[in-house]
């Protein structure tokens, strides 16, 4: 593979900046572009050492820094890398990128770096994946769960799984080879059905932690809804932390959904503010209406909100209604009120009723920990890996549906024959998702969500 270079450090203004070079002429091109104030050439240096010198263009000095060797195969990428750290301005940064370019380096594409990990086997693919993962994490559980995909949780769960399927598949090859073998044990159907129940029961377990992956990667689908001047918008921009709604006393204001992703605890919320839910007659505001019972649908969580100053209306109870079975939580707003709607009748239809002030963050707290009860799942140990992305699932599935179809093959008598076929499948289904036999496509696509210097 070709040396290639790029900055590795946030774009933006620092005390200093990194710009990686990785590629069997890594230390060539450092040796052009560096000099030690050791004398010492850079191809000359050990692994894991670091020389004080200067990079230099046409004789004229441009920074003074440390450069850091990393020697093949015990480096990020398994190859020979160097890293430049210099002063952390944005012109002399991309000063010295321009001059490693130029003197026999090719600027790395997203996430080249870790593809290049990936493919000289220092890394998963799963644990490739985990590592944007780890770079955009927003809490303590976000960062926990990333921590334990890239050090290979997922890796050694699905392993576990994959080593069951290859000796099923050995057993069945040996026995097809060579079935007159004495020393050669017959198939028994009924203990490769107990088998392959137990592979499911696995694949299973490991697929439930989808929507828990989705929620720490993602965060939390979550809707505001509630009918007008409740003070759903007071309450977006309680949560956000600053004036994202409009917030006026004339009813419907909020005419589209309005959306932000906020922290509240460990947990991301993305949340959306809606048109407030009431009849009319006003065109745009149905169409609000309309586009916020759409968001309900989608939304993982709903936060209902109601006047606490005021009788429940028919729009209320219609709101209400409308939530049946569904994961909500009625929030009793303006709290710094006197109380007049009917808190009884809310506890009778939603888990959770929190007393709330928006315009004072009186009872935010209480929404915490009603949250934190609702979506973190102390059962769930991030050491035991989770399904991160669609991706992972869908590979998952493929491997669930292609032992299902092994288990009713046995049922239905067919021959073993075929039903190493299917088993065959899901052993191909997992392989792909670890990155073990997938494809140059696959691999691409992964790779490209990543950053440019990672």
């Amino acid at each position: 593979m070709s040396t290639v270079a790029a900055i590795s450090t946030p774009n933006a203004v620092g005390g200093i900046a990194v710009i990686r070079i990785s590629g069997e002429d890594a230390f060539a091109v450092s040796d052009r572009v560096f000099k030690a104030y050791s004398g010492k050439k850079v191809s000359e240096m050990e692994g894991y050492t670091c020389a004080y010198g200067e990079v230099s263009e046409k004789g004229e000095k441009l920074d003074d820094v440390v450069l850091t060797v990393f020697r093949a195969p015990k480096s990020y990428t398994g190859e020979d890398v160097a890293e430049i750290s210099c002063h952390g301005g944005l012109f002399i940064t991309r000063q010295i990128l321009r001059l490693v370019l130029a003197s026999g380096a090719e600027l790395a594409e997203p996430g080249e770096f870790t593809k290049r990990a990936f493919l000289n086997g220092k890394m998963s693919l799963t644990q490739a994946e985990a590592v944007m993962d780890v770079i955009s994490s927003t809490g303590k559980n976000e960062l926990k769960f990333a921590v334990a995909l890239k050090d290979g949780a997922m890796f050694r769960r699905i392993t576990s799984v994959r080593e069951k399927l290859v000796k099923i598949l050995g057993d069945l090859a040996a026995w097809a080879d060579y079935p007159e073998e004495e020393d050669i044990p017959f198939v028994e159907p009924d203990k490769l059905e107990a088998d392959l129940v137990d592979i499911r029961s696995d694949l299973m377990k490991l697929s439930a932690t989808y929507d828990y992956g989705k929620i720490i990667r993602e965060g939390i689908n979550t809707v505001i809804v509630g009918r007008p001047n409740v003070g759903k918008s007071t309450l977006m921009n309680c949560l956000s932390g600053y004036e994202r709604s409009i917030v006026t006393n004339i009813a419907g204001t909020t005419r589209d959904v309005v959306e932000e992703y906020v922290k509240i605890g460990e947990l991301t919320i993305r949340l959306s503010d809606t048109a407030g839910i009431r009849n009319t007659d006003d065109q745009i505001e149905q169409r609000g209406v309309e586009i916020a019972y759409g968001k309900i649908k989608e939304a993982d969580l709903i936060l209902a909100v109601f006047d606490s100053s005021e009788h429940l209306s028919d729009d209320d109870r219609k709101i209400i209604d409308s939530l049946k079975e569904r994961n909500a939580i009625a929030l009793l707003n303006k709290s710094d009120k006197e109380r007049v709607a009917d808190i009884e009748y809310l506890r009778e239809h939603f888990k959770y009723v929190i007393e709330i002030s928006a315009k004072t963050s009186g009872g935010i707290e209480g929404l915490e920990e009603v949250l934190e009860k609702m979506f973190i799942n102390e059962e769930i140990d991030s050491n035991d890996g989770i399904i991160a992305n669609e991706r992972q699932k869908m590979c998952l599935e493929m491997s669930l549906d292609s032992v299902n179809e092994a288990l009713a093959a046995l049922g239905a008598g067919e021959s073993l024959d075929a039903v190493t076929v299917v088993i065959d499948e899901a052993l191909a289904a997992l392989l792909k998702l670890t990155g073990e036999k997938v494809t140059d496509s696959v691999v691409d696509e992964v790779f490209s969500r990543f950053c440019v210097g990672k």
